[in-house]
């Protein structure tokens, strides 16, 4: 079988939609898998065994009619025995229909008929152990497995030259590695995502105070400025905990570095999914306008916790609709009762050492 998977738009959804490669290749190990995506995630999927071919789509290629239609018809021209399209819109709906695969699999729409002979109802909101996220993923393998699918970890995969580059990068900040190490996602993926920084400021001094750890900022150089407003935040005493200038020059150096972490604390968005992929305990702040439902994947594990203003004030969800909140997201960030969540994350910490 040659079969197609297409998930576009950010990292976290590109590699949550990589188990339904690891599923499809554990059932058929001499398939061909390809995987469609940005170039921004190709890297959270380098490595992975279960995926024969990442096929990057480009700007040229989304922002030409003429490039978009050459683009078709190479996809055509692979003859994939099964499309699954996770991203499902205009874009991919038309890749998918003039593929010419006996399997076009996708979630249903009005219109999904048109495009697609195997369509599901996304799951809005059942009981789930690992999350939405994940449960409407596995729909999509319906038509290729009738047993329970019980591999439903996404995980990113490192070289061992990787890993060692990163012990070499730590080595080289002097770093005591009789101390914990603490990854801090500073900045969410959006502007509407990123929790106040004076407020992440104030859950590192207490993460200092309490752990005695050294702290990472995960952010790039274009950011900065604003990673500086934090540190600038912070206590005196906590800026000696913190490695300001250690960031990483890429996404699979950061996945290195991440590996080597004993935890990570911030916003949820692709850095919380990334660590979980690569078994790294999750302490995240969600944005009040996202679905916790969709998203807080995997927290039947001690090891990953979040906190939602939902969990924290849900007289605010029976008043107001989720895009009104997503409007006034930061009158609703300051909803959070800091000394309630720095109470969660104290209860972490002390579950986490036993």
């Amino acid at each position: 079988m040659r079969i197609l998977v297409i998930q576009q738009k950010r990292i976290g959804d590109v590699l949550t939609s990589t188990i339904i490669c690891n599923n499809l290749k554990a059932k058929f190990p001499d398939s061909t898998i390809d995987y469609m995506c940005y170039p921004n995630s190709i890297d959270v999927l380098t490595e992975n065994p279960n995926i024969d071919n990442i096929i990057p789509v480009t700007n040229k290629i989304r922002k030409s009619t003429f490039g978009f239609i050459k683009f078709i018809f190479e996809i055509r021209r692979k003859k994939y025995d099964a499309v699954i399209d996770v991203y499902s819109k205009l874009g991919t709906n038309l890749i998918t229909f003039f593929s010419g695969a006996k399997f076009k699999v996708s979630y249903h729409k009005w219109y999904s008929n048109i495009f697609y002979n195997y369509s599901y109802e996304r799951f809005d909101a059942i009981k789930s152990e690992y999350g939405l996220a994940i449960e409407n993923r596995l729909l999509l393998l319906k038509p290729f497995f009738t047993e329970k699918i019980t591999n439903v970890k996404p995980k990113i995969y490192l070289k061992e030259s990787e890993i060692a580059e990163a012990k070499n990068i730590l080595n080289s900040y002097n770093i005591d590695p009789e101390k914990p190490l603490i990854m801090f996602g500073i900045l969410g993926s959006e502007h509407y995502k990123t929790y106040p920084l004076d407020g992440m400021a104030k859950i590192i001094d207490f993460t200092v105070a309490k752990t005695n750890a050294t702290i990472l900022f995960n952010y790039i150089p274009n950011q900065k400025e604003q990673a500086l407003e934090v540190y600038n935040h912070c206590s005196d005493e906590t800026k000696k905990h913190i490695i300001f200038d250690l960031y990483a020059t890429d996404l699979r150096q950061f996945l290195a570095i991440l590996s080597q972490c004993e935890m990570l604390i911030g916003n949820e968005g692709g850095a919380v999914n990334m660590a979980k992929a690569l078994e790294i305990p999750t302490f995240s702040i969600f944005t009040p306008s996202v679905r916790k439902e969709t998203w807080q994947l995997f927290e039947n594990e001690a090891k990953n916790v979040s906190v939602h203003l939902k969990d924290l004030k849900p007289e605010i969800y029976e008043k107001h609709t989720e895009q009104y909140i997503k409007e006034h997201t930061f009158e609703y960030y300051a909803e959070y009762p800091l000394e309630l969540m720095l109470k969660k994350l104290e209860t972490y910490f002390q579950e986490y050492k036993n």
